[in-house]
């Protein structure tokens, strides 16, 4: 199986190539490298474009013919700058994807897994959620998320276009031999600021300790990246399994994540297990677009994928220690 993979040159997307060349499927990159880097392509199939340029798509197709899939994972997504900068999100998250998708239909393309976000969710009363609840997405972010997976349902139920999308919850960790890993020197999400703290030996800040939740700190699940990889490279396989050729079904969501709810509190206290010293915290209000986070119920993802998460939260701390120590010597700033 030879698939196209958007956005491959950043985290999530080159270790979802990574895991993809583990199981014997032909990846093929196509990354823009606005946040993507170009060291994550090497000894790999790859071009360097814009989901929106029609004619490097249509070249792509052209020189790949059994191209049997796509990975769509290119996107912004950092919250508050969503908020800041709420035309750049849509403009890079909605409008590049309504042309990459009129691209992807005119090249024939039957099969799409989109990277879809737990940031569109309303969490229940006690956080857990699960793909019928209730969606409410708090940021520019999550909204773009939202609006595109209602676009891909709609076209693939106007089209021959079958669409999964899968909703992760929160990545962390680094492919655990170290091919790739967060390309950001100063990562905006919890553990790349936990890194950031303990590197420089400045203070964590906890942003949000007046939530609903046990301990006031939000809550969220936290799911390492190779087992979010694990997870594409079962929903290829299994694609024509989950989303029948003309079945009336043609669009269906599946969550990412562990099942367990960690608070950020109790995620510094993981964190200062496994590393050689203490961060020093501070609490502080919450940030624009925040929300107090939710955790997922695995039901769905079990029965379609035939998959679980095998890594644990301090794996994932281990792996991305790992990789922050050597991130330097692969990447040429």
């Amino acid at each position: 199986m030879k698939v196209l993979v958007a956005g491959g040159a950043g985290f999530i997307g080159s270790t979802v190539v990574s895991a993809c060349l583990d199981d014997g499927l032909v990846p093929v990159v196509l990354d823009n490298l606005n946040t993507g880097r170009r060291e994550f392509t090497r000894d790999r199939i790859f071009y360097q474009g814009d989901i929106a340029d029609g004619p490097l798509i249509d070249r792509i197709f052209a020189e790949h013919p059994d191209i049997d899939a796509v990975v769509h994972a290119a996107a912004l997504i950092v919250v508050p700058e969503s908020v800041a900068q709420p035309l750049r999100y849509y403009r890079e998250n909605v409008a590049k994807s309504v042309d990459f998708l009129d691209h992807l239909l005119r090249n024939g393309c039957q099969r799409i897994l989109f990277s879809s976000s737990a940031a569109i969710y309303r969490p229940g009363d006690d956080f857990s959620v699960d793909e019928d609840s209730a969606l409410e997405p708090t940021s520019p972010y999550g909204r773009t998320k939202a609006m595109l997976e209602t676009i891909l349902a709609d076209t693939a139920a106007a089209s021959g276009l079958r669409a999964l999308s899968l909703r992760y919850f929160n990545p962390i960790g680094a492919d655990p031999t170290m091919r790739t890993g967060l390309q950001l020197r100063r990562p905006s999400h919890a553990l790349g600021m936990m890194i950031s703290a303990l590197e420089s030996d400045n203070e964590f800040t906890v942003t949000g300790v007046d939530w609903p939740t046990r301990d006031g700190s939000g809550i969220r699940d936290y799911i390492h990246v190779w087992d979010l990889a694990r997870a594409h490279v079962q929903a290829l396989r299994r694609f024509d399994d989950i989303l029948p050729v003309g079945a009336a079904r043609t669009a269906e969501v599946i969550n990412l994540g562990t099942g367990n709810g960690t608070t950020v509190k109790e995620f510094v206290t993981a964190f200062n297990a496994v590393s050689d010293r203490p961060l020093r915290v501070r609490e502080t209000g919450r940030r624009p677009g925040d929300s107090a986070g939710s955790y997922t119920r695995t039901g769905r993802a079990r029965q379609l994928l035939d998959w679980k998460p095998e890594l644990t939260l301090e794996d994932g701390i281990r792996h991305s220690l790992q990789w922050a120590a050597r991130r330097d010597d692969v990447l040429d700033d």
